[in-house]
This record gives C-alpha cells, sequence and structure tokens, in this order.
C-alpha cells in the first residue's frame, strides 16, 4: 500500500521565500524529498499551475534527480521534438518556440526555471493538441487513442458507477458548478484521454532512454488514485513510480507518494468567468 507523506508545512513571507530561491527549511525539505523520489523509474512532480512556488520546485527537483528525459503536460510531441536542448536555458527563445503566448497556459516565466533545469535530458510532449480535442470526444476517447494502446493502458474500460459519479462531481466543482449535467462524462473521458496520454508519453520516453523519466503536470494528473501513474501501470505493471503532489495552504484532492505544502498563489477568483457568462 503506498504511503501519502506530507513533508513541508510553509508559512508565507520571509521576502517572498528568499525570492523563491528555496533556501533554510525549503532546501532541506527539497533534499529529503529528492532522496524519497530517487531511485523510481518515474518521477510525477505534480503543481498547480500558477503557482510560482511550485514550478520552482520542480526545477530544483530536476536539477537534484537528473532525469533522462521529460514529459511535458503543456505542450504536444511534435513541439518537444522541436525543442532545442541548447536553448532551454533561453527562457524567451522557448516561449517564443513553443507559441507559449497563445497556449492558453499561465506565462512561461513561471516555467522558465523548469525547461532550464530539464536542459540536459530528452524532451517529450503529452498535450492532446487543441485541434484533435472535439474529434476525440465525438468518436470516443479510446477509438482516439488506438484500440491495442487503449487495451494496453485500460483506457478501453468504463470507470466503476461509484468513481465515475465521484468524478463527474468534481469536475461540477473544478468548474463552479456551472456545466450543464450532459457534459459531465466528457470532460471525465477527456481528463482520462489525457491521463492516458500523458502515460503513454512516459512510456515512449523509458523505452527510448532508459529512464528515469520525470513528468511535469498538475496535480490532478499527477494523483496516483486517478491520474497517469493508474493508466502506465497497467502498461508498466513492474515500473516504480513515485508521485509528488504540491498544495496550497494545506488543500490538495487525491493521494501521492508526498506532498510540499506552500502557501497559495494570488489570483482572482475563477467563477468570475462563469458568472459573466451567464
Amino acid at each position: 500500500m503506498r504511503k501519502r507523506i506530507r513533508i513541508l508545512k510553509a508559512a508565507a513571507g520571509a521576502a517572498g521565500l528568499a525570492a523563491l530561491g528555496l533556501s533554510g527549511a525549503f532546501a532541506g525539505d527539497l533534499s529529503a524529498a529528492a532522496e524519497r523520489l530517487r531511485g523510481a523509474d518515474v518521477v510525477i512532480l505534480g503543481e498547480v499551475h500558477d503557482n510560482a512556488i511550485h514550478h520552482q520546485r520542480q526545477a530544483e527537483l530536476l536539477a537534484a534527480l537528473q532525469p533522462k528525459a521529460v514529459v511535458w503536460e503543456m505542450i504536444t510531441a511534435e513541439q518537444a521534438a522541436g525543442l532545442d536542448p541548447a536553448s532551454l536555458t533561453d527562457a524567451e527563445q522557448v516561449a517564443r518556440d513553443l507559441d507559449w503566448a497563445n497556449s492558453g497556459w499561465p506565462e512561461f516565466s513561471l516555467y522558465a526555471p523548469a525547461f532550464a533545469a530539464a536542459s540536459g535530458a530528452g524532451q517529450y510532449g503529452a498535450l492532446v493538441p487543441r485541434a484533435e480535442a472535439s474529434s476525440a470526444l465525438e468518436q470516443g476517447v479510446a477509438a482516439y487513442f488506438g484500440a491495442k494502446a487503449a487495451a494496453r493502458f485500460g483506457l478501453d474500460q468504463p470507470l466503476p458507477e461509484a468513481e465515475q459519479a465521484a468524478r463527474e462531481a468534481d469536475q461540477q466543482a473544478n468548474h463552479c458548478n456551472a456545466m450543464p449535467a450532459e457534459m459531465l462524462p466528457l470532460l471525465v473521458d477527456f481528463q482520462r484521454l489525457r491521463d492516458a496520454n500523458l502515460a503513454a508519453a512516459t512510456d515512449k520516453a523509458l523505452a527510448e532512454t532508459g529512464g528515469p523519466v520525470a513528468v511535469i503536470t498538475g496535480n490532478g494528473h499527477a494523483r496516483i488514485d486517478r491520474g497517469l501513474a493508474v493508466y502506465l501501470g497497467k502498461a508498466r505493471p513492474d515500473a516504480e513510480i513515485r508521485s509528488l503532489g504540491q498544495s496550497e495552504d494545506g488543500q490538495i484532492s487525491g493521494t501521492f507518494d508526498l506532498v510540499l505544502e506552500a502557501p497559495a498563489a494570488a489570483r482572482p477568483d475563477p467563477c468570475l468567468v462563469f458568472q459573466k457568462n451567464n
């Protein structure tokens, strides 16, 4: 049975946490986290996408663990293949190469430290292209994924009824209770597709580099009770997979091998966009 470990509960302040240098207690806890993660075939480094502390920690852990490959939730396989390893420390160049300004992700400055820390690794992307998302849902995510691959990663199997209901409730809550009920199964399906796509990219990275592989992704995909580890575990039952979740003010959903805590990032109310659209 996996054990969830809570390593760090950080307080805000300290000059912006030493301008995200993560010194003192942060450095000690990151060292402990690195040792806990070290030796796994796959290390999943979760995040809240707009939390700068989470991204700085990911960069520190990539530097400590030195994976052979890094899988990114935020970019496609084609984008990853086009990256120049020698340029990953040049934030402006990487942002241009990835057309980050039009990606819909938070500003690239948050992700720049992790890309720089990954410069010695092979780069893999797992994002389902926006242009293909509608088609995937229309034909069914298992069909889109391919029958053979869907069977290998377990995407062809429906969720147990209780889990499906729980996931639909989570999707409704995540969308500020503004989603029509008929949309919820599609949202769950697409989340599963993204998990499976992350698992497939990680599987490819393992096959091509021998590992270890690090995955940079949101906490929802990093959780071991639902996320990409479930699908990768079906394809590679002997792989050692360890997952880090990163909370905000102690709040995080799901199960992880360890959790690092940090203050919440300042952000506007995400539900305002739904209120404006009503």
